[in-house]
């Protein structure tokens, strides 16, 4: 039975112990008691024990008031407890002779399987070297912890790696050990969730916080490493400026239905992420010239750095004084604009210009093991970061844009622009951005929505190109969409080439993403302007929550390949932006596998995704976790760029259109037809208490509604807490039944082995189906949905057996994961803290609906705090 790793079991037990104890010492021994009788009977009660049942039941039933936030802080902490550990053990120590996690060795293998399969050493190098994925890191309302909280369990990660030693004394142990034991108690004395919600600055400082502690430390690594292969594999050695792995943000650009995020916003950002990169390589250059201490240079060198003696460390201090003249820059112009001094570094080529002249000279001076230092790792980080951090890209939503046309047409005494057709639309557009006069007189007084959209763009214009990414534009829907924000950039002073991004988000929006490309690739001006690749972006969240992932799943599938093929017609470059979620309802899971099920072409060397809230935590918190899915992107996207997976035979792709079309009828049956469900969703989960709460800066809706109001992330969130997981898997039951009863679970079978996309879409409908949990979604149910909805929630029920079912009966398995006892086991031991959590929370919200809470109120951060405790035991939540 057991598949843990005795190793983290051990971890796992120690810091919960040490949790144990600080609790005690609060609380008393006869609290630490209760919470220990819970435990038990929520492990006895899996384990299908009525007197476990009731046990817990009666425990919880039994806490007073001023017990509820203490004991929801308690599971909550122990889950955090157990991430830590587990994240720990993917990174720790190995023994001599124990094989290496995939995740560190899978660059290597792949390398050496591509020499196998006969690819030539020079063109493998420069296919390595040209190499362009972007990580966009997002923010996301579901991240509820906090940044000092999170610092507290890096460094209790930090201590389980320095006690992970077989010849430390009894008195170091002891000293770990009570080092582990402070700041366990520093975290449980650490109020876990903010009381307010955070700014879109706030946020942007998080995402900036990631890199300054974890991916900054991360990527040289991972660069090392794959230099080293692929010298060993090739002979050659990757460029000083290859860059295979960038980073953007959409903190303080995602403008999308969040009215906190303005032009100046967007500014202060863009300042804020150019002084932490100034501050960054000071850090950075202090070491280096304290390194830097010989004499020996080449003639360059000494050129530049005069009669110095020590001509390497001459060359960093003029390099230095700049960066300290550009952090002050930076930071003045928070408070307005400030005329930079003639020392203020503008161009990246500045700022590595003298740091290649002393790695040439180290090297010319016969110091090429120096030069390959610390150098050469700040030299990849100026490839990476550059002098702006990550490039910062602005989304809007394509009705601002039209209404902002609309307004504008209407004042020159046009029309609207918003009731013209798409020809009209785009004959306008057109004559106006070949035309050499302004669109807008100086008198225009435009209104506070369209000032604001007019101001976004005089930022963009304004910034230095290599500060900003993209332009998203969501919900776009055609040609005209790209070339309104087009005008709007050339009236607001943009000279320059920028990206303009179509989201194509909606099913009908997917299908028809091909028509709209060509159209645009068609119109002569636009394809003559067009430098670089056509970016187009996907969305996974919103076309899910608008169809259900099996129908989803497969548009996204067919735009990529139309989209491919229509590109490779106009001989234009294609770069695929995949706005992916965390979670499986939200085009989530697993990213290696995920990228390597794309179309064939599809990546071809380029790779665009967003990584969001809690799984950007998950993923790049700690820089060994993040080294080993920084390797997992390289190897995917170099493998689905010269081992793409197979053409989907006629036969396969005619069972996706079958299994679509009753995915997506099945689904909206339920969710849009359904008289009962949007009652029923908001009386069974916690979707309206998570939007009264502070998590995010952006607000739970786009506008007041039904269910197509909410976005995608609250609307997944709210039934993961409840264990129902219902837009991950809706539609698949009815699919693949109707599949198997039609006689063609052979084909299926065949898609599975043969079909990557096939086989990880199973892959993870049964990682999320076995996180679901019936049991749990009828207790939510018993206590919080009135008499009359209840047979709807017995109905979701019973179709989340279905799918359970029809899964197993497609894989052969006996058991969901039964394949991965691991994980199984994972999920088997985090319940037994989960439970009284799901028990607590259901409490919690029955209790907040029938009186009414002050914001701030213990019950509130109760709740709040089963909310974060949920999110943690499930991960990939939202």
């Amino acid at each position: 039975m057991t598949q843990i790793d005795a190793r983290l079991r051990e971890d796992v037990h120690q810091l919960g112990e040490l949790l144990g104890t600080t609790i005690r010492d609060q609380h008393g021994e006869a609290f630490l008691d209760k919470i220990e009788r819970i435990r038990k009977g929520a492990k006895a009660a899996r384990q299908g024990s009525a007197d476990g049942a009731r046990q817990l039941s009666e425990t919880l039933d039994g806490l007073h008031d001023d017990e509820l936030l203490p004991v929801a802080r308690a599971f909550n902490q122990f889950l955090n407890l157990a991430n830590i550990a587990e994240q720990y053990h993917r990174v720790r120590r190995r023994a001599t002779g124990e094989a290496q996690p995939f995740e560190n060795r899978v660059f290597d293998e792949l390398l050496q399987r591509l020499r196998a399969n006969g690819h030539e050493p020079a063109a493998l190098a420069r296919q390595v070297a040209e190499l362009d994925i972007e990580l966009v890191l997002t923010a996301h309302p579901t991240e509820v912890s906090r940044r000092t909280l999170i610092q507290k369990y890096d460094a209790i990660s930090a201590q389980l790696a320095e006690q992970d030693h077989s010849d430390l004394s009894g008195a170091e142990r002891e000293a770990i050990a009570s080092r582990l034991q402070r700041l366990i108690a520093e975290a449980w004395h650490t109020e876990e969730i903010r009381r307010v919600r955070p700014t879109p600055v706030d946020e942007a400082k998080w995402g900036f916080a990631v890199i300054e502690n974890s991916l900054w430390y991360a990527l040289p690594t991972v660069m090392r490493k794959a230099d080293q292969a692929l010298q060993r594999e090739t002979g050659q050695r990757l460029p000083l400026d290859a860059a295979p792995i960038r980073f953007a943000s959409w903190m303080g650009g995602d403008r999308d239905g969040n009215p906190n995020v303005t032009a100046k916003i967007t500014r202060e950002v863009l300042l804020l992420a150019r002084w932490m990169a100034a501050d960054l390589y000071l850090r950075d250059i202090d070491s280096l010239a304290a390194e830097l201490s010989m004499q020996r240079a080449n003639d360059e060198l000494r050129a530049r750095a005069g009669d110095s003696a020590e001509p390497y460390r001459a060359v960093l201090k003029q390099l230095r004084e700049r960066l300290r003249a550009t952090r002050t820059w930076a930071h003045e112009s928070l408070a307005g604009p400030v005329n930079p001094p003639a020392q203020v570094l503008h161009d990246n080529a500045e700022l590595r210009e003298p740091l290649l002249l002393c790695y040439r000279s180290l090297h010319d001076c016969g110091m090429g093991v120096i030069a390959d230092g610390p150098l050469l790792d700040f030299l990849r980080r100026v490839s990476t970061f550059g002098l702006f951090l990550v490039r910062l890209d602005v989304r809007q939503d394509a009705t601002r844009h039209a209404s902002a046309m609309a307004e504008i047409t209407e004042y020159l005494g046009l029309g609207r622009y918003d009731s013209w057709g798409e020809e009209q639309r785009l004959a306008f557009l057109q004559d106006e951005l070949s035309g050499r006069r302004p669109l807008l007189p100086a008198d225009f007084n435009p209104s506070d929505d369209t000032a604001e959209v007019l101001a976004t763009c005089r930022e963009v214009a304004a910034a230095p190109a290599a500060s900003l990414g993209s332009y998203v534009i969501s919900m776009a829907g055609a040609a005209s969409d790209v070339l309104a924000v087009q005008l709007l950039l050339k009236e607001a002073g943009l000279r320059r080439p920028m990206r303009v991004v179509p989201l194509f988000e909606t099913l009908a929006d997917l299908d028809n993403a091909a028509v709209a490309i060509e159209r645009l690739l068609g119109l002569p001006d636009y394809r003559a302007g067009l430098q670089g690749p056509q970016e187009v972006m996907i969305g996974y969240s919103d076309s899910a929550k608008d169809a259900g992932t099996t129908a989803a799943a497969w548009a996204q599938y067919r735009a990529q390949e139309s989209l491919v093929r229509i590109c490779r017609e106009h001989d234009v470059e294609l770069l695929l932006f995949h706005g992916r979620g965390g979670t499986v309802g939200r085009g989530g899971g697993p990213a290696h596998e995920a990228i390597l099920s794309q179309p064939p072409g599809s990546v071809n060397g380029r790779f665009r995704t967003t990584e969001q809230g809690e799984m950007i935590r998950f993923k790049f918190g700690m820089p060994d976790i993040a080294e080993q899915n920084l390797n997992l992107y390289l190897a995917a996207v170099l493998e689905a760029t010269l081992l793409p997976p197979p053409v989907p035979q006629e036969a396969w792709r005619a069972q996706m259109d079958k299994l679509a079309a009753d995915g997506v009828a099945t689904y909206r049956g339920v969710v849009r037809e359904h008289p009962q469900f949007v009652e029923y969703f908001r009386q069974a989960t916690p979707e309206q208490e998570l939007g009264r709460l502070p998590l995010g800066s952006r607000p739970a809706k786009r506008r007041e509604g039904g269910v197509e109001s909410l976005r995608a992330i609250p609307w997944i969130f709210a039934w993961t807490q409840t264990r129902l997981m219902l837009p991950a898997w809706l539609g698949w039951e009815a699919a693949l039944r109707n599949a198997l009863e039609r006689g063609e679970g052979e084909v299926l079978r065949e898609m599975r082995e043969q079909w990557p996309f096939f086989r990880t879409r199973i892959d993870m409908l049964e990682m999320v189906l076995a996180k679901a949990d019936e049991s749990i979604a009828r207790l939510y149910d018993e206590r919080l949905v009135t008499a009359e909805l209840q047979p709807l929630g017995a109905h979701l029920r019973d179709l989340l057996s279905q799918a359970s079912e029809v899964v197993l009966g497609l894989t052969g398995q006996s058991q969901l994961l039964v394949h991965s006892p691991e994980t199984l086991e994972f999920i088997t031991v985090r319940n037994t803290y989960l439970d009284p959590l799901h028990l607590l929370q259901a409490e919690l919200l029955a209790r907040s609906r029938q009186r009414e809470q002050e914001p701030g109120s213990a019950l509130e951060q109760a709740l709040l705090v089963s909310v974060a405790g949920i999110a943690a035991g499930l991960r990939n939540t939202g």
